[in-house]
């Protein structure tokens, strides 16, 4: 089966997959708490795919497994690697999450202890800039 991001001139006999098709008819994430930076984890969840009454997951779901399994993964690093739409991406994260599968996390911040604000980040990085 192809992607549907693949050539169309390749395998003209083999069916072509739509994002539609992947997210089973769904068009936008159940979730709003998904951004373009968000990271991923896999969790340690004991059993097979179909365990505890959870549906068999479909291959993209399971990309997304073995891309989260080393280290987080931010949600646009993994639509670049698969090749889907961000929010393809973010509805097959989102089933994830709610099968328990993943964790989303936004990413850490850079001064968590108050020793620098944002904005003396942000300064510091523009005069940075113009220093080039």
């Amino acid at each position: 089966m192809r992607h549907w991001t693949e050539d169309l001139e390749d395998d003209a006999d083999e069916p072509l997959v739509r994002p539609y098709t992947i997210t089973g008819g769904r068009t936008t994430a159940g979730r709003d708490d998904l951004t373009l930076i968000t990271l991923i984890t896999v969790r340690a969840t004991p059993g097979t795919d179909t365990a505890a009454g959870r549906p068999a997951l479909q291959p993209e779901h399971r990309a997304v497994l073995r891309l989260c399994a080393r280290r987080p993964v931010a949600v646009a690093e993994i639509a670049a690697e698969l090749d889907l739409p961000v929010s393809v991406t973010k509805i097959l994260i989102g089933d994830l999450i709610d099968a328990g599968r993943v964790r989303a996390r936004p990413p850490l911040a850079f001064a968590h202890n108050g020793a620098h604000s944002d904005m003396t980040i942000l300064e510091a990085v523009r005069d940075g800039l113009r220093g080039l």
